[in-house]
């Protein structure tokens, strides 16, 4: 690698390299685990810089990308599309890897066989929270920033969630903050049962969207449904050598109802869900090309940070005592599988929910199934957002409804203090070009309309036309 003259023992910075209309450089920072305790273990935390071919040396502002997860390693660009387009235009930026995922010390099913206990997993886990990826976004501003200036931060779902935390905790080093489906609920304590009674009312609608558009699939997903039940074990074996049951199946939603395509992706597994009778008499089984699919839905294999740490990010000073599990309970039979496929009901899928017989049931997980549990009852978690800071920024913020917005008392005070404008969809290049226009001192921005149709306000057509 070769290094520019801002390398140091603690920040290393590779040579430019491309890809059609982008030039990439790498970046590997040598942060604290613990900022609390800097003289404890080290972790590398990996960054991309990307910007406009022939605009390397160009003296441009710097955007950090925030992306969702937790979990999930930032985009890999194969070339010049979509928003990276548009904001190369104007910025340089900054693809962070949050800690534990991509190339920053990645937290995978095998590294964490590492730690040999429980208590060892919890105790480190911990550390890859919000909080604590906003440390490390000051950590490489303040080396990869001329001047130590300011950056822009786009914070996309969760990586909304981090955007806030660092409007809380180190609003010094912003400049301009913009969110796409991503602003938590700032609540004390563990905010998780609101979100999730909010959002298996969303679920619902999004199921019922779902067969709207493929009535047909009604019946097979019923007859999956009771083939798994039937089976012994109420399940059937997967290639991995989990079980794959009624229950399980549900985990669908987490990609089919959440993303672009998602509802097609669904649609076209279900089309496979059965192996051809080949010999008369032989019994119907599940294809293994269908529970081949079915684990690489759900993906947890490469990403069992999600699995483990989801509801850890609604967490301050209170335990999410799996929560989801626990609000679905509230919701009766409603996402009783079985028996909405016994009395010939749709079943419905879940979403971006983690429940505790997934560390039994997936395979890749079952070593993770006692430190999940500590995890999950673990009480001392440290704040994570500062509403009193959080009142004190200027802001104006453009809103969706991918994740459920402002659902807490709180949440519902701090909207007091901004004007909301409301979208509908729209090109996110002409929308990337409005927000750009504006001069705001602090923006904070949703941009990607999912769940709702919403009208795009009357002052703002003429922008987006």
């Amino acid at each position: 690698m070769e290094n520019d003259e801002r390398s140091s023992k603690e920040h290393t910075v590779g040579s430019w390299y491309s890809v059609p209309e982008l030039s990439l450089r790498d970046h590997r920072f040598s942060v604290p685990l613990d900022y609390k305790s800097p003289a404890s273990s080290v972790i590398s935390v990996f960054a991309r810089e990307v910007a406009g071919a022939g605009n390397e040396e160009k003296s441009l502002p710097y955007l950090l990308y925030l992306h969702g997860g937790p979990g999930f390693e930032s985009p890999r660009p194969q070339e010049a599309s979509g928003w990276l387009t548009k904001a190369c235009e104007e910025y340089r930026v900054i693809l962070l890897d949050q800690r534990g995922t991509g190339l920053s010390t990645p937290l995978t099913v095998s590294s964490l066989s590492q730690f040999s206990s429980a208590l060892q997993q919890a105790d480190y886990l911990q550390h890859f929270r919000a909080d604590n990826v906003i440390n490390d976004a000051e950590f490489i501003r303040v080396r990869i920033v001329p001047n130590e200036e300011p950056w822009t931060v786009l914070g996309m779902s969760f990586g909304g969630f981090c955007a806030v935390t660092y409007l809380s905790f180190a609003p010094k080093g912003l400049k301009h903050v913009l969110l796409t489906g991503g602003l938590p609920p700032i609540d004390n304590e563990c905010t998780a049962d609101t979100v999730y009674r909010a959002c298996y009312k969303n679920v619902l609608l999004q199921n019922q969207k779902y067969y709207e558009r493929f009535p047909q699939d009604k019946e097979i997903i019923r007859e999956v449904v009771l083939h798994l039940a039937e089976s012994d074990g109420m399940g059937v074996p997967l290639p991995s050598g989990g079980l794959l049951t009624p229950w399980g199946l549900q985990l669908l939603g987490l990609s089919g109802l959440g993303c672009g395509g998602g509802f097609e992706r669904l649609h076209y597994m279900f089309e496979r869900a059965w192996d051809p009778v080949l010999v008369p008499g032989a019994k119907k089984q599940l294809s293994y090309t269908f529970k081949r699919e079915f684990e690489n839905s759900i993906a947890f294999d490469t990403n069992p940070l999600y699995a483990m740490m989801h509801e850890m990010i609604y967490c301050q000073g209170a335990a999410s005592r799996w929560s989801a599990h626990r609000i679905r309970d509230e919701t009766g039979d409603i996402f009783d599988a079985v028996k909405a496929a016994k009395e010939g009901q749709p079943v419905f899928f879940t979403r971006e929910m983690v429940f505790p017989w997934m560390f039994d049931e997936i395979a890749v997980l079952r070593p993770f199934k006692e430190a999940a549990h500590m995890l999950a009852e673990k009480k001392d978690w440290s704040p994570l957002y500062d509403t009193q800071r959080l009142r004190q920024n200027q802001r104006q913020w453009l809103y969706d409804c991918k994740v459920t917005l402002l659902t807490t008392s709180e949440g519902l005070n701090f909207a007091r203090w901004v004007r909301k404008v409301v979208l509908s969809s729209f090109n996110q290049a002409y929308a990337w070009r409005y927000l750009l226009q504006q001069q705001y001192i602090m923006k904070t921005c949703m941009l990607m309309p999912i769940f709702l149709k919403i009208r795009l306000h009357r002052s703002l057509a003429s922008d987006f036309g």
